[in-house]
């Protein structure tokens, strides 16, 4: 009998670009083996203060987009109160308000039910810190796949 929720944590390399990284594989590969077939919900978390997890098209642009959409509303400038790190560094502690640290997802027979173009990223604008976690949560029914 499956677990009702199990969790795994990823460790992602980001680099010292922002970056939109897609993990939609990633959670596809973690519900084949925690939702065993079955319906529930994956969470999706960083536990970071300057990054975000979106739900959208990626490969046609759509993750430039964003990052140039997040430029235009976050400029990485003096602006900001919030002052460590690299110049502008104050607006990644803002992205979290515009791209939330979390998603929760419908999970239908073990698999997401995302529409057609949509993935699952990682946004992350801190070039300071390269490395991320991000926490997969399943929550599902306990019984018989």
């Amino acid at each position: 009998m499956p677990d009702a929720f199990t969790t795994r944590v990823l460790n992602i390399a980001t680099g010292s670009d922002e970056r939109v990284v897609d993990i939609t594989g990633d959670c596809e590969s973690f519900l084949r083996e925690a939702a065993a077939g079955r319906d529930g919900l994956l969470n999706v978390f960083v536990p970071h203060a300057t990054a975000g997890i979106a739900v959208i098209e990626t490969g046609a642009g759509s993750d430039d987009d964003l990052l140039s959409t997040l430029h235009t509303l976050l400029p990485a400038d003096d602006r900001w109160q919030h002052r460590h790190g690299t110049p502008g560094h104050g607006r990644d502690h803002v992205l979290p308000a515009f791209v939330p640290p979390h998603a929760t997802l419908p999970v239908v027979d073990g698999r997401l039910a995302l529409g057609t173009w949509q993935s699952v990223c990682l946004v992350d604008t801190n070039v300071s810190n390269h490395n991320r976690q991000v926490r997969l949560s399943f929550l599902g029914g306990v019984g018989e796949a």
